[in-house]
């Protein structure tokens, strides 16, 4: 890969700054001018100068005065004046569409969040995307046309979705599960779920695990696991047997 030579500036262009500092007092007030930071040739005879911002809040910022001549002609022309970022100014961060921008839990009550038409985790429903299409199923997928989901899930969007599952606070690498006696997929509150996913995935059905209710990883955990058991050393310590303090004791009196 060849990467583009910078242009050589013109030199009555490049020479040219007093013409440019001109020009940009023309536009703003002198207290916001600074030194003349240079040059850069921008094509054939056009020539932009740099000078320091020392408006406040424009920290990095730049005047950029682009100035241009004629052919055969011994004076510039000013093209532009702008104000422009430098390497360390601070300048806002790349902006983000909206869509981009929602994550998880973002939604409330009454939000609506409208899929694209070409959204590539959806496919008509007819196609049957997110099933594993077979003798047993087609059945199923002929009750599915056109009296079904319009959309379902394509293959796309079903290994974003078990990715996204595996890789979050459900699925093996979370410290829960690190430490847990053992796996979701050995435990009896474990329900199954039906179709490709079933495969990896299932729903947490104990009322006092934090993931009651949840999608989690086969090899997810946590301490509610079915077969949990405490161990001797798991055991709190026995108290140890009542000491009488003999020492002030105090006869009651005799009535």
């Amino acid at each position: 890969m060849t990467r583009a030579l910078p242009k050589k500036a013109d030199t009555i262009g490049a020479g040219a700054v007093d013409a440019a500092r001109e020009a940009l007092l023309e536009e703003v007030d002198v207290v916001e001018v600074g030194e003349h930071l240079g040059h850069l040739g921008e094509d054939e005879r056009v020539v932009t100068h740099f000078f320091a911002c020392t408006r406040a809040g424009y920290r990095g910022w730049r005047w950029a005065v682009t100035v241009a001549r004629a052919a055969r002609a011994k004076a510039v022309t000013v093209d532009e004046v702008v104000l422009l970022p430098g390497d360390d100014a601070i300048v806002a961060p790349e902006w983000v569409p909206w869509k981009d921008r929602i994550k998880p839990g973002d939604l409330g009550p009454g939000d609506l969040l409208p899929t694209e038409e070409d959204d590539p985790r959806l496919v008509p429903g007819y196609t049957a995307g997110d099933e594993v299409v077979d003798q047993d199923s087609v059945r199923a997928v002929s009750d599915e046309l056109g009296l079904g989901r319009p959309r379902v899930l394509s293959l796309e969007g079903r290994e974003l979705a078990a990715q996204r599952w595996y890789d979050g606070s459900h699925g093996p690498d979370a410290p829960i599960a690190q430490s847990a006696p053992g796996s979701c997929g050995s435990c009896g509150f474990m329900l199954k779920l039906a179709g490709p996913l079933s495969q990896l995935f299932g729903v947490c059905a104990n009322a006092y695990a934090n993931d009651d209710g949840r999608v989690v990883s086969f090899d997810h955990g946590c301490g509610a696991h079915s077969e949990a058991q405490l161990s001797k050393k798991n055991l709190p310590a026995p108290l140890p047997e009542p000491v009488l303090d003999t020492l002030t004791w105090e006869e009651l009196e005799k009535f």
